[in-house]
């Protein structure tokens, strides 16, 4: 299909008439992105990198660590996510490892230019007294953005696995309301091959309108879910119950997954909460790059 526009210009006495035809069917250039990682430790006990694979436009950085956890930071060389993107991170944590991973920056998912998602996906395996932190900075919804985005995590009785997903809806210090959105996100926890964690959000059209619904946000404009599997789940609930706001709460699913979810008005609010949570859940080990 050809789309045809005439332009007139005019230069004193004389006008110079421009023909110009665009396909509309021309297919934009979409980004793409792959980290694939595995780990383990060596003779000495020290968790090291065993397998790393990079593709696209995202990159895995390790920054020095003065204990035997290893910490990558993800890279979006894109500079952020829109309609027809695709990004990927796998990652498996061999028996006795301890792996952090955290991003550079938030993520921004900007406006679609068609009816077509962003999409995220993210499958994580974590083996036997293996440890992994899953701390992603926030994720940003820019008004007329499509994003969808599964995370899948694979962990036995003796795993330990924290993950936090902040999610910011809108630029909130421009004052961007949502009036076109859609997002759509799913979660997964399977433990020995069994799944004990199934959970998904789907949000589409006005969101901004949809957020001042009391059954929904009461008007915040910022979230974030954390899960811990971990055996001392039990005994650090009260601890977590005392940090946390009036619109947050925590609970335990079974006697070793502590699951934990935050409203807040903006994403300023929000950190200043996730600090202090993420802070003793992780043994004051929480990534640099999140309290810059």
């Amino acid at each position: 299909m050809v789309a045809n526009s005439l332009c007139k210009i005019s230069l004193g006495v004389f006008t110079l008439s421009l023909q110009s035809s665009i396909s509309s069917s021309v297919k934009l250039q979409r980004a793409f992105g792959n980290v694939s990682l595995s780990v383990a430790t060596d003779a000495l006990g020290n968790t090291k990198l065993s397998d790393l694979r990079q593709e696209g436009s995202m990159r895995a950085v390790f920054p020095r660590s003065s204990n035997n956890n290893l910490e990558a930071v993800i890279v979006n060389t894109a500079g952020g996510i829109t309609s027809g993107d695709y990004f990927s991170t796998y990652a498996k944590v061999a028996k006795g490892a301890n792996l952090t991973i955290t991003t550079q920056a938030a993520e921004r998912i900007y406006s679609a230019c068609d009816n077509e998602s962003g999409k995220i996906n993210n499958n994580l395996s974590v083996e036997e007294n293996a440890q992994l932190y899953w701390l992603p900075q926030e994720t940003i919804l820019f008004d007329g953005s499509r994003l969808e985005r599964k995370l899948n995590i694979e962990l036995f009785d003796t795993s330990k696995v924290l993950f936090v997903e902040p999610i910011v809806f809108g630029r909130l210090a421009s004052g961007e309301e949502l009036g076109s959105c859609f997002f759509k996100d799913n979660v997964s926890i399977n433990c020995n091959g069994e799944p004990i964690y199934i959970d998904g959000i789907k949000m589409n059209g006005n969101i901004t309108e949809i957020l001042k619904n009391k059954s929904t946000s009461n008007n915040n404009k910022a979230m974030a879910n954390i899960a811990l599997y971990d055996a001392s789940s039990i005994e650090i609930l009260n601890k977590i119950r005392k940090l946390l706001p009036i619109t947050a709460g925590a609970s335990l699913i079974n006697n070793h997954l502590l699951l934990i979810r935050i409203l807040s008005p903006d994403s300023y609010e929000l950190r200043k909460t996730l600090l202090p949570i993420l802070s003793l859940l992780t043994d004051n080990a929480v990534p640099k790059n999140w309290k810059l």
